[in-house]
């Protein structure tokens, strides 16, 4: 059972975390799980535990959502009060992304997301860096432009592929794993997650699934699985120079 750490209770994070969280304000279960890496079915069972102890429900929402096979579950939103008391019960670390989170979400709830510069040198200097990077994105999107009928031509079909299978098909002499780490040095995906950036994704080169994921005597979970298009296949077999061994393939490059 989930214990409250009664010495945190009263330190400085605890502190901040209510500064900066308004009591209308509230954060997912699924979202703290995200979070802290922690299974969505431990959170459920934490909060569970909490209102066992007495704590006041209403700072613990019953809520529900859809997974990607669309089957509603449960889970449920914390109000400032809830994410004070879950947090305090969880290790430093834990404690610091929740509170992290909070100020993202208080910061962007002040200035809609945007940084505001504090001179008149940070705004041309933010004006001239977010300018470079829309255009640094437009000049790899154009430049790696696969041929427009390839999306016709690959394979003749419309299907997707996961990144295991685009080194295969490609014939790059490494798995999913160098490949993810290939394109996560060309700036195509996230550094830190296996993901691409949402250019690449509106350009049609990659789509993202939720999957639901069962296992045996444990509660399922979901993840975002990377997909790759015809047109993805191109782009990447562009960029890394790959050996194609379906003739078709082949002859569309």
């Amino acid at each position: 059972m989930l214990q409250l750490n009664e010495n945190y209770s009263n330190g400085n994070n605890i502190a901040v975390l209510s500064t900066l969280i308004h009591d209308t304000d509230t954060m997912s279960s699924i979202e703290i799980a995200e979070l802290t890496g922690k299974q969505h079915a431990h959170i459920m069972r934490d909060i569970r535990n909490l209102l066992s102890q007495g704590v006041t429900a209403s700072n613990f929402g019953l809520s529900e959502y859809k997974d990607s096979t669309g089957r509603k579950l449960p889970c449920y939103n914390l109000t400032k009060k809830g994410c004070l008391i879950l947090a305090s019960g969880y290790d430093a670390k834990l404690r610091e992304k929740i509170i992290d989170r909070w100020e993202e979400l208080e910061e962007a709830k002040q200035t809609g997301g945007f940084q505001i510069p504090q001179s008149y040198s940070e705004a041309l200097m933010l004006a001239a860096k977010q300018a470079e990077q829309i255009e640094q994105a437009n000049r790899t999107i154009n430049r790696l432009q696969p041929k427009a009928d390839f999306a016709d031509k690959a394979f003749e079909t419309a299907d997707k592929v996961d990144i295991g299978q685009t080194a295969k098909i490609l014939n790059l002499g490494y798995g999913r794993n160098t490949l993810f780490q290939k394109l996560k040095e060309k700036g195509i995906f996230f550094a830190n997650r296996n993901e691409p950036k949402q250019q690449y994704v509106n350009a049609g080169y990659f789509e993202l699934k939720e999957q639901f994921i069962t296992r045996n005597n444990h509660p399922g979970f979901i993840v975002v699985k990377t997909l790759v298009t015809q047109k993805g296949l191109a782009f990447i077999n562009k960029i890394l120079g790959g050996n194609p061994s379906d003739g078709k393939l082949a002859r569309s490059l």
